[in-house]
């Protein structure tokens, strides 16, 4: 448990890091990269989390074939 606490400290660190880079590259503001590595994680936990229910409600199917058909009519894929 420890080490898996660990990693994603590490990991988040690795993704604070690059988002902050990335984003004062792009714009050259401590203020705004800063702002901009702080959200964007908080963003993507919350697309995480719909794409994993979209994933799950489809039987395994990616969330762009749930948009583009009824899946009601789509046969549901074996678990696995």
């Amino acid at each position: 448990m420890t080490r898996d606490l660990t990693k994603t400290a590490s990991f988040l660190s690795l993704h604070l890091m690059v988002g902050f880079g990335v984003a004062y590259a792009f714009t050259g503001s401590l203020a705004l990269a800063g702002g901009i590595a702080l959200v964007e994680p908080l963003v993507n936990a919350v697309v995480f989390f719909f794409h994993e229910r979209a994933w799950k409600e489809g039987g395994g199917l990616p969330l762009a074939a749930l948009l583009a058909h009824d899946h009601t009519a789509t046969p549901r894929l074996a678990a696995g």
